[in-house]
């Protein structure tokens, strides 16, 4: 998702946490096209929270785990990322700073000390991670904050440019060597949404199967994903299936290091209905049934209030009867929930769900019963 609002807020820091040595057992893995989770292969349900890594009080980061273990979800996809050109005010929360041709990774306790206590909280809740490594869009950064320090002024530019790679590369080894044994990770991703306008689709292929293979080199077990909209595959022909984004989703999901597919749902962005999604949910599983692969409905959202239940639970529905047809599970865009140290609530871009509220029990706690 394209974040449209930006969440900054304040609070006590907290020490680098220590992680984790990760068995085996208790590694999130595919298992065919479904996940196994501490053991257990299951659909499962889940949610994004772009801004969770931002907090800057552990107490309110270990309030949304609990909130979110007790309401049986699994799996939050966060921004594994926070990249700035300049460094910030104090106190400012930030991950990487661009200057120059170079890039600073900020491991101080307003840098990688906050994605810390996320994967600590998640450790002891019992969620499970996706974490990102950069953004397509310029929200927190993005692929456009390392322009100047590689030397091109385009996302095409920067899949293909070496020393951007570099960079980028070089983040990916901080980030996966800092959390590579702890139990919180479910899999790695390589980008929010990316596309690659115009771009023959063999751009994007080569830098997933480079990056997967960069990341599988330094970490052989946890999954890696790549974290597409999921545009480019056989269909009615309408903009999503088109190959215009630079997308072969088929080609992208073989790859060997890329574990499972993902899809993103947002039908008033990309000029379809809402009835569109049904059809959407099940021509992706289709493919992850052919390639043996689990299927992630990765994001998904409507933005009129009034049509959160009623048409994203219809989606919801569609992906869980395809659970022994390639759906593996589902993650709505976006968690909101009040900052306990504030009284405030998280960002609402309209998409976002409550917890608590009506349509927290529609879209969640109805949806985890029905899964079981």
């Amino acid at each position: 998702m394209k974040i449209t609002g930006l969440l900054l807020l304040a609070g006590a820091v907290a020490a680098l946490p220590g992680t984790n040595h990760v068995h085996r057992a208790s590694i999130s893995k595919a298992d065919g096209t479904k996940f196994n989770i501490d053991g257990v292969t299951k659909y499962y349900a889940g949610t994004n929270s772009y801004w969770i890594p931002f907090l800057t009080n552990d107490n309110d980061v270990d309030t949304i785990m609990s909130h979110l273990q007790s309401s049986g979800h699994k799996i939050l996809r966060i921004w594994g990322f926070n990249d700035v050109k300049q460094i910030p005010g104090s106190g400012t929360v930030y991950f990487q700073a661009f200057s120059g041709s170079s890039a600073a990774i900020n491991t101080g306790a307003n840098g990688l000390q906050r994605l810390d206590a996320v994967v600590r909280s998640a450790e002891k809740y019992g969620i499970k991670l996706i974490i990102n490594f950069v953004n397509n869009w310029t929200d927190y950064g993005g692929m456009a904050a390392y322009f100047s320090a590689c030397g091109v002024n385009s996302n095409a530019q920067w899949y293909q440019a070496s020393r951007c790679q570099s960079l980028y590369q070089n983040y990916i080894k901080t980030v996966v060597n800092r959390y590579r044994t702890s139990t919180a990770v479910f899999a790695w991703e390589l980008a929010n949404e990316p596309r690659c306008q115009g771009c023959q689709t063999s751009v994007l292929t080569n830098w997933i199967r480079n990056t997967s293979n960069y990341i599988r080199s330094l970490d052989p077990d946890h999954m890696i994903t790549a974290g597409d909209e999921g545009f480019g595959l056989q269909g009615d022909g309408s903009y999503p299936y088109q190959y215009g984004e630079g997308i072969d989703w088929a080609a992208n999901l073989a790859l060997p290091n890329i574990s499972f597919g993902t899809f993103h749902l947002y039908p008033s962005s990309w000029g379809v209905s809402n009835s569109f999604g049904n059809g959407w949910i099940s021509a992706h599983a289709k493919i992850c049934q052919q390639l043996n692969k689990p299927c992630l409905f990765e994001e998904y959202g409507v933005t009129n209030a009034a049509d959160h239940c009623p048409v994203e639970s219809g989606w919801q529905k569609t992906s869980l009867g395809l659970k022994d047809s390639g759906m593996a599970g589902d993650l709505f865009w976006q968690l909101g929930d009040t900052i306990r140290s504030t009284g405030q609530q998280t960002h609402n871009d309209g998409h976002t769900i409550y917890y608590g509220s009506s349509d927290w029990k529609c879209l969640v706690d109805q949806h985890v019963e029905q899964i079981g």
